[in-house]
């Protein structure tokens, strides 16, 4: 087993915010930053949170991304916007591109933002959580580097390209999804080479084209998997959400789409061309008022969760888990006792810490 070891999250909130306000990001964007990492962290999403920070380190020491971005609309009515991220940290832009989508939606009953020109922008399920502190229902969604085979394809060609919705209840917890379009996120693929584990079969290809269970295989020239794998466990399906991403994110915005979205890590391809901006977000909000009675649609969000939850369980399984539970119970835990963090992670932020003078241990 891999030797781990336990940061109160606190802690890894502040040190990463000094690690953005060391490259110049002001202290309120810096701040942003930092909690949409430190949220990924509290709820179990491993690979977008602090295991992500020694990637947005080198692109900023490299000067590929904007610390001080100039987030503009660059076409808007009053329902949409297409937003230029100014190729700032996404994990500003898409915050500040979401908070556009609510407001208009809180005006005139939705909102949608198409954003080019922008970065990686952390976990999906941030930005519905936080339409949900306002009574609405949130859409996030994003385009990432090629790593994910087409249905069939022998080598990569689309991002994981996530999607997240969240639906508020009254009494009961919300419903909140958020999912890759690909068969796993690519973290997990960093995070079992971390562990010097396998992966399962249906995860992802090798150079070749061939199924693996071997992370190295996939991160040395092979590729991720749509959601569902192979054709007869409905690959197809996976392939096509990850179709309707990148058209929402980039075509629609004027981002990169496809192969041609720019690497977010350093050994990553370079594209051979641009076809756009950056990566592409896209984000909706909608006010339930708009359309139902608030307190009504609460209710029977309520009653939809606890219909599922008194479903008949599979023979040796836990029982139906309605979305957003797991996240739920590993924030509950891991605000009270911490984050864990495998020994290869602290090193990378170790070797952070000594290149900036910035505490770490």
């Amino acid at each position: 087993m891999v030797e781990t070891k336990i940061f109160p999250i606190e802690h890894l909130r502040e040190f990463s915010t000094r690690v953005f306000q060391h490259f110049g990001v002001p202290g309120e964007d810096a701040a942003l930053a930092a909690d949409v990492l430190a949220v990924s962290d509290l709820r179990g999403i491993d690979s977008h949170g602090v295991g992500r920070l020694h990637t947005y380190f080198d692109m900023l020491d490299l000067g590929r991304i904007n610390p001080t971005p100039n987030i503009k609309i660059l076409r808007e009515s009053p329902s949409t916007a297409t937003v230029d991220g100014d190729n700032g940290l996404g994990l500003v832009v898409g915050p500040r591109a979401n908070e556009i989508a609510m407001d208009k939606a809180d005006q005139v009953g939705t909102g949608w933002v198409s954003v080019a020109n922008t970065n990686h922008y952390g976990i999906a399920g941030w930005y519905v959580l936080e339409a949900l502190k306002r009574d609405l229902i949130g859409w996030s969604m994003t385009n990432t580097t090629k790593l994910v085979q087409p249905l069939w394809g022998g080598e990569r060609r689309l991002g994981t390209n996530p999607i997240a919705i969240a639906f508020p209840g009254m009494t009961e917890p919300p419903v909140v999804i958020d999912m890759a379009s690909s068969a796993v996120a690519y973290g997990k693929i960093e995070i079992a080479k971390r562990r010097g584990e396998p992966i399962p079969s249906g995860w992802s290809i090798d150079s070749e084209g061939n199924d693996t269970t071997d992370p190295h295989s996939m991160i040395e020239g092979g590729a991720l998997s749509p959601l569902g794998s192979f054709r007869e466990m409905g690959g197809h399906k996976g392939y096509c959400l990850a179709a309707m991403v990148d058209v929402l994110c980039c075509v629609l915005s004027g981002a990169n789409w496809g192969p041609w979205a720019p690497p977010f890590a350093l050994r990553q391809e370079i594209p051979e061309r641009s076809v756009g901006k950056g990566i592409g977000h896209f984000f909706g909000a909608m006010s339930i008022e708009a359309f139902i009675e608030v307190d009504e649609f609460k209710r029977q969000i309520d009653d939809w969760v606890q219909t599922m939850r008194a479903t008949k369980p599979q023979p040796g399984t836990p029982g139906v888990v309605i979305p957003g539970d797991p996240e739920r119970e590993s924030e509950k835990d891991r605000s009270q006792n911490g984050i864990p963090l495998v020994m290869p992670l602290v090193e990378e932020l170790r070797d952070i810490s000594q290149r900036t003078g910035i505490p770490f241990d």
